[in-house]
């Protein structure tokens, strides 16, 4: 009995050990980020889990600092950091340009680095060595284990590989399943701040979006494993699958239009044979009613990016259909879909990753779909594409197109022929300039 009485209070004693040791972490915003010191390079947790409160409380040491790279993906938050009078303090450079940084970026405050989703974690661990991550979590459940929550993408790596991590600890970050699942011990500062997570309305789809969604829906297989974005096109492709059975979802990201299919069940992942039943995804961002979908949701496993985006792994799936976009299209097919001429407007993502990984799987179906025409009634199908625009997919990697006029089958096509599809799926305003075009190129009538 004596030996259970000292054992039990051992325990105590090591409990209460880590407790206080746990505590002692735990910081004011502005405390913690003393610990940044120049030349460090941070990263910057990504998309809605940007922490605010770090990155307001990083701004503030400014002065304090020079020659801080930050990195980040896709981040919705106030980059105050890029204001012109912090430029030696901050060096931003991004792996995909948002709204936020786009403007920096094109006036050359921010720089952009070119890199494929699923390669971003390969990059911080052979190439970009992250001195300090800044992230935010979910708070410890009783075994001590926080959520990344939203945006597990590169951040899974980041976290595991930077020499110094610290947290913002929010009660609203969803608790989310998979490789975003950590212990405590990963984080050395925990800041806490609860703060509602950022949301994003997504309009309705107009006519034209309605109608590429009907048309893209049409090409979905029961049975099909879907990868697509946030977005009015991905949102009526969405609304238009009704009728659809058995589907799966293994995407980069979600947000709120795969909700109804679950609810209906035509979203189940049965057939899937990775994570069957399961929806996979790296992050997600929407509204308040998705991230209470995901929250503590065993259905969804929120997965590093290097695993969403491999392609060896994405065509393991069946009938994987993957829905993107673009800027404009040339007549061979050749892909722009992060810049306008010499202005970068986003980035590479993970386009490419998944059109390998379509066009490698079993029945499955790599779609780019694009409205016609600009807002402005510009042509998005081109003669050539703008001087500077950078060729995201190559003609050799593009298999389907969709417009609101249809849908064009590429693959294995002669140049001739991928013209003519094309023309034939382009805005009739513009289909007499592009056949000129054509014809002055292939010196035939097409």
């Amino acid at each position: 009995m004596n030996d259970i009485n000292h054992i039990s209070q051992r325990n105590l004693l090591l409990d209460l050990h880590k407790k206080q040791s746990d505590m002692s972490k735990y910081l004011e915003a502005n405390e913690a980020l003393e610990y940044v010191k120049s030349n460090d390079r941070i990263f910057i947790h990504s998309v809605a889990a940007a922490p605010q409160i770090l990155i307001d409380a990083l701004t503030n040491r400014a002065p304090d600092l020079e020659n801080v790279e930050l990195v980040h993906l896709h981040t919705e938050c106030n980059a105050s950091y890029l204001d012109e009078k912090y430029s030696k303090s901050f060096k931003v450079k991004s792996f995909f340009v948002g709204s936020n940084v786009r403007r920096a970026t094109q006036l050359g405050i921010a720089d952009y680095i070119p890199v494929f989703l699923s390669e971003i974690p390969k990059l911080i661990k052979e190439t970009l060595p992250i001195d300090v991550a800044l992230v935010q979590i979910s708070p410890p459940d009783k075994h001590g284990y926080c959520s990344l929550g939203v945006s597990v993408d590169a951040t899974h790596t980041a976290v595991s590989c930077a020499k110094l991590v610290i947290a913002q600890v929010n009660k609203n970050m969803p608790r989310t399943y998979g490789d975003g699942m950590m212990h405590i011990s990963n984080f050395d500062y925990l800041v806490e701040h609860d703060c509602p997570i950022h949301t994003v309305e997504v309009p309705e789809p107009t006519s034209v979006e309605r109608r590429i969604g009907s048309y893209v829906a049409g090409m979905v297989d029961n049975g099909a494993t879907l990868q697509m974005g946030i977005g009015a096109i991905p949102n009526a492709v969405l609304a238009s699958l009704t009728n659809h059975k058995k589907l799966g979802i293994h995407t980069e990201m979600f947000s709120d239009g795969v909700i109804p299919l679950v609810e209906k069940g035509i979203i189940t992942g049965e057939l899937k044979k990775l994570y069957p039943e399961r929806i996979v995804s790296a992050f997600i961002m929407g509204t308040q009613k998705l991230y209470d979908f995901v929250d503590d949701n065993p259905g969804v496993m929120m997965m590093d990016v290097s695993f969403t985006n491999d392609v060896s792994v994405i065509r393991k799936n069946p009938k994987v259909t993957s829905i993107n976009s673009a800027i404009e299209i040339d007549l061979t097919g050749q892909v722009c879909a992060d810049s306008i001429g010499i202005r970068q407007y986003s980035g590479v993502g993970g386009q490419i990753d998944f059109i390998r990984g379509a066009s490698y799987s079993e029945g499955g179906k790599p779609i780019i779909a694009l409205s016609s025409v600009t807002n402005k009634g510009a042509s998005k199908i081109v003669p050539v594409l703008k001087e500077g625009a950078g060729v995201v997919s190559t003609r050799a990697n593009v298999h389907y197109i969709a417009t609101e006029y249809g849908i064009a089958d590429l693959y294995g096509k002669s140049l001739q022929e991928r013209a003519r599809m094309l023309i034939n799926i382009s805005h009739p305003d513009h289909r007499e300039e592009l056949e000129k075009a054509a014809y002055a190129r292939f010196n035939r009538l097409i």
